[in-house]
């Protein structure tokens, strides 16, 4: 099936659904860009999510790169894909963004297995889970079996805030931000001085605010191999919280695929089962 007929077909799907938070002829299709000649590599499964199009923050050059230079058996999409609540009050798409949506199409038509499992930023394409679309899958979630014989659950994650009270505004800063912060609080503390204030570190405070992000990680990890555990799984593929991980947690295998805002991550399966995180 050919790009523009991918696109009716989900454009026919939901024109009837007022609810959703961007109009849909920004999904036109056009013809695939060329891409300058590039060693493709092949994977049996990619999981990507978080990639937040609609957004400013989102890198799509690097990420429809990525789509064009790795082929796969089956792409996950594991939510958050496009940013529904940004989008919905204000628009912005520009073309490298449409180029993200072409790669997707493409691999389609070139009999790649789609499945999209929608997040809190994409939650309106919840209600078409259970229908596939032109060979796209919409679930809630997924089980996607490695090479090696292990069970994984694929979820966006956002079903575990509630559980580990996350606070939205915390993010992780990394050594670049703090370092920045260093400075800043020499810069600070100097105006506070001069208006006779007494001595507050910027520095300490944002430092807690790293240290609540970390454990805010560390509970939805728990949080999320718990379910994997409690169900059975081997393991578990998620997103959400944009950061990267493979980690064995108390035998259950952990893996976050990241995000296409900040560290423009994904994960990978080989032929063989063995997982990887590509930055």
């Amino acid at each position: 099936m050919g790009e523009n007929a991918w696109v009716r077909d989900l454009e026919g799907a939901l024109r009837d659904d007022t609810r959703l938070p961007f109009p849909l002829p920004c999904l036109k299709a056009r013809g695939r860009t060329p891409n300058t000649p590039q060693r493709t590599r092949r994977h049996r499964a990619i999981f990507i999510s978080d990639t937040h199009l609609g957004t400013r923050g989102c890198k799509a050059g690097a990420l429809a790169d990525f789509l064009a230079h790795n082929a796969c058996d089956t792409l996950y999409l594991v939510g958050d894909i496009v940013d529904g609540w940004r989008l919905k009050h204000r628009w912005f798409w520009p073309a490298s963004h449409n180029r993200v949506l072409e790669e997707i199409l493409h691999k389609i038509d070139s009999g790649t297995r789609v499945i999209y499992v929608p997040g809190n930023h994409d939650e309106v394409l919840r209600d078409y889970c259970g229908r596939e679309i032109a060979g796209v899958a919409l679930a809630r979630e997924a089980i996607h079996e490695t090479a090696d014989g292990r069970r994984l659950l694929v979820i966006h994650g956002d079903q575990f805030d509630g559980v580990i009270a996350y606070a939205r505004w915390l993010a992780f800063l990394g050594d670049w931000a703090y370092t920045r912060a260093l400075e800043l609080n020499e810069i600070c503390a100097a105006v506070r001085r001069m208006f006779g204030l007494p001595y507050w570190s910027l520095s300490a405070c944002l430092k807690q605010k790293v240290k609540n992000a970390v454990e805010y990680i560390c509970r939805f990890e728990t949080a999320v191999v718990e379910e994997a555990r409690r169900r059975g799984f081997d393991g578990v593929v998620c997103g959400h919280i944009h950061h990267a991980a493979i980690r064995d947690i108390d035998g259950i295998l952990y893996t976050n695929d990241g995000d296409w805002v900040e560290s423009c991550t994904a994960l990978t399966e080989d032929a063989r089962g063995h997982l990887e995180i590509l930055h």
